[in-house]
């Protein structure tokens, strides 16, 4: 039997930059209640307290749930409701080494022409331990955000250029419009790898849903590091398998 389930959060669990809708946070309390579960996503910790913390229900479950925000680069832990959440480590970038990241991010965009017209807040985002790009800002509205990019292939081609010009760090294609840079090394992976390390749970004994398992894509490495994988193509998706899951472990 599985002991921990592993979600994304944009168009997993949440449609992207959003909340969880009440029938999901239902089943991810359900689930608490039976197994450990951790949400490893691009986002920055305030996204996790927004769209995860404020819509589930605040209970002793929440014992059971790891966070990894920044793509596994941080994790946070509560030991009870009183004393809250907990960071236990983040990987974060020097000064030089946001310069860098955000320097070429910048070329690369020039040198593909996938420059916007409109964007809605920052298009790049320094998260400590991750820079994260946005190609129509952090703000904008998802319709906008699901016809630029549906396919993934204006973002592959930038990264394309970013493997060659950050060379030694990762660089990943997530969420809706995003690539996220993070250190060689430090990506779902790595988030995978500390939940082992961390909660002393074999990977063997994981399961990972996301929307993003293929080369490229931001949850693949969770993938590479050997846990059992579950690629869902939108929140609904998600739903149905955690109640199949629900239904094989209750």
């Amino acid at each position: 039997m599985k002991k921990l389930v592993v979600f994304d959060l944009d168009g997993t669990i949440a449609e992207s930059k959003s909340a969880i809708d009440q029938e999901m946070a239902a089943l991810i309390n359900r689930l608490l209640a039976i197994v450990k579960v951790a949400i490893i996503s691009g986002g920055n910790w305030q996204q996790f307290e927004t769209q995860v913390l404020g819509n589930l229900p605040a209970n002793e479950n929440w014992t059971n749930l790891s966070l990894l925000p920044t793509s596994g680069t941080k994790f946070y832990s509560i030991k009870d409701l009183k004393s809250g959440w907990q960071q236990l480590y983040a990987e974060d970038f020097t000064r030089e080494e946001k310069s860098r990241i955000i320097a070429a991010i910048q070329a690369a965009v020039q040198t593909t022409g996938y420059t916007v017209p409109q964007t809605w807040g920052e298009q790049i985002e320094d998260r400590g331990s991750q820079i994260t790009f946005s190609a129509l800002g952090q703000q904008a509205p998802l319709e906008a955000k699901r016809v630029w990019d549906p396919d993934s292939a204006k973002r592959k081609k930038i990264k394309a250029i970013l493997d060659q010009t950050l060379a030694g760090f990762s660089i990943n294609i997530g969420g809706t419009t995003s690539i996220d840079v993070t250190r060689a090394g430090i990506d779902k992976a790595y988030g995978i790898k500390k939940l082992n390390e961390i909660l002393s749970i074999a990977i063997a004994d994981m399961i990972f849903i996301g929307d993003a398992i293929y080369p490229g894509g931001n949850d693949y490495p969770a993938k590479q590091a050997g846990a059992l994988s579950i690629a869902v193509r939108d929140i609904h998706e998600t739903k149905r398998v955690i109640e199949t899951i629900l239904a094989c472990m209750g």
